[in-house]
């Protein structure tokens, strides 16, 4: 019963620091496929097409996401712990 409760029981407070580890890595991804699709679109004005700014709000929904759903993972594991 020990081994399973180690398994399964709750985290201590260091767990924490993955959500913010992934919720740096995400905001710094976001910033960086922003930036480098903006420089894109004015280096070359061609390629925007509707499918094309439709990819790019897409993907950074996509990241946007994933980085509202860490941090405030991580904000609910500093609350509760």
């Amino acid at each position: 019963m020990n081994l399973i409760e180690s398994i399964t029981g709750p985290l201590d407070k260091n767990a924490c620091v993955l959500y913010y580890a992934w919720t740096l890595f995400f905001f710094i991804l976001l910033v960086l496929a922003f930036v480098a699709n903006m420089y894109l679109l004015f280096k070359n004005p061609k390629i925007m097409d509707i499918k094309y700014i439709i990819n790019l709000v897409v993907v950074l929904f996509n990241i946007f996401l994933a980085y509202f759903s860490n941090r405030l993972l991580y904000t609910i594991c500093k609350k509760s712990l």
